[in-house]
């Protein structure tokens, strides 16, 4: 497998902005989705974006929330690393697949904090789909390249 990101690969990893990364339930039939771009609450509809939430929000948000913006800028990295793979041909898989892995990782946290919150219920979509992408796209040329480095 080549050290680049192709056309299908980048459209793949760039769709990962639609998926909603977490999404908390309520019992009033309340859902929360967490973007890339910020939330979305079903009860009353309304939009968050991740810079008011940051910047205007900030008083007395709990530690979990944190992993949050983490997430994104792993994201945006593995985004440019996989970008660089597309247009200039040098790609380091191990980068883009790690950040996809660190991405999840942080998103598994931000769904876990939620989670221990009484009446709601999070799921972890974004963890999933960043390890399965990373998985998909990135482990076999990461796995070539490990093989390189011991050889």
């Amino acid at each position: 497998m080549p050290d680049r990101t192709d056309r299908a690969s980048f459209v793949v990893l760039l769709s990962l902005l639609a998926l909603p990364w977490s999404v908390q339930t309520f019992p009033d039939g309340g859902t929360t989705f967490v973007f890339a771009w910020g939330l979305f609450n079903t009860q009353p509809p309304n939009a968050t974006f991740v810079w008011d939430f940051f910047f205007l929000y900030t008083q007395g948000l709990p530690d979990y929330i944190y992993a949050w913006p983490i997430s994104v800028v792993c994201y945006a990295g593995a985004v440019a690393s996989g970008f660089v793979g597309l247009v200039f041909g040098r790609e380091d898989p191990r980068v883009t697949g790690g950040l996809l892995v660190v991405a999840g990782v942080a998103q598994f946290s931000l769904a876990r904090g939620f989670s221990v919150q009484p009446y709601r219920t999070a799921w972890p979509l974004g963890t999933l789909a960043f390890v399965v992408v990373a998985w998909w796209l990135y482990w076999p040329a990461a796995k070539a390249r490990f093989r390189a480095v011991r050889s």
